[in-house]
């Protein structure tokens, strides 16, 4: 069986889930659920803390698991990513009083306070700087104020928090972050169980992605027509029994499907209809 770590908890967790249920996996129904067997599939999911993942994945102990980039980083386990998925996206940043410093560059004898301690340490170390890293767990936002840092690294989503802190963001992100697939770097490439899992996954990607768009249009306009409508290879164009119309069935992005469709209106299209995608492959 393919043996999978999934967030127990978190920002993570129920995203994961729900992508996993998409694929066609089982997923539990009681959070105190630490095992799940998914037979039909031949998978085993183990519910983890997601800071415990990359460890557990990097050991070899567990085949693939899912997790966030930043936290992948900062175990420093031996672990690599291997798939985007998508969601829980952030981005990870310093932040200080104004006219502390304007950039990493400033830190050298400086004292940055975190709860991604190996992740800013392995930072500190590429941009040549000599800083003083201590681990925080939780917010970080007081640090500073109780006189613990001159620094603070953490997530950044509007910055209202370390604004009303009285601090700035400063310097270029540190990370952006997401949650990813992640399997052991001395795992094989190859594994045929994995690659079905990811071709699952990724079906999910596309089908949140896309939608199926149906339509009829006369002959003579369905070159223009296909050109809003190219599909992913090509789209599928059927005679009608009405002489001098077809029908046009293609994959379109979600995003500009009403666009789309108004194009195709103006050009004559009717019967213009939209469909969701549950799942593919590609």
């Amino acid at each position: 069986m393919l043996r999978i770590a999934v967030p127990n908890k978190g920002s993570l967790s129920e995203p994961a889930s729900a992508m996993l249920h998409e694929a066609g996996y089982r997923q539990r129904k009681d959070r105190r659920e630490l095992v799940l067997v998914d037979a039909e599939n031949e998978v085993e999911f183990f519910f983890l803390r997601p800071r415990d993942i990359a460890v557990y994945v990097g050991s070899g102990k567990l085949d693939i698991g899912i997790t966030g980039r930043d936290l992948l980083l900062d175990s420093g386990a031996q672990a690599e990513e291997i798939m985007q998925l998508g969601f829980a996206g952030s981005t990870f940043r310093y932040a200080t009083r104004p006219g502390t410093a304007k950039d990493v560059t400033d830190f050298d004898g400086m004292t940055v306070a975190t709860s991604f301690s190996g992740l800013v340490t392995q930072h500190l170390a590429d941009n040549g700087v000599n800083a003083s890293v201590v681990h925080l767990d939780g917010a970080v936002e007081t640090a500073i104020q109780l006189g613990v840092a001159e620094i603070i690294a953490d997530v950044v989503e509007t910055g209202t928090t370390l604004r009303n802190a009285g601090l700035e963001i400063i310097g270029e992100p540190i990370l952006k972050s997401e949650a990813v697939v992640i399997r052991g770097k001395d795992a094989p490439e190859d594994d045929p169980k994995v690659r079905q899992f990811l071709r699952r996954m990724q079906g999910v990607l596309v089908a949140r992605r896309y939608v199926m768009m149906d339509y009829d249009i006369r002959v003579e306009h369905v070159e223009k027509a296909v050109a809003l409508t190219p599909g992913l290879e090509s789209p599928t164009v059927s005679p009608l029994h009405h002489e001098g119309w077809v029908a046009v069935r293609s994959m379109v992005p979600a995003k500009d499907a009403q666009r789309i469709m108004d194009e195709l209106y103006e050009l004559g299209a009717r019967a213009i209809l939209t469909t969701g995608i549950h799942a593919c492959r590609l």
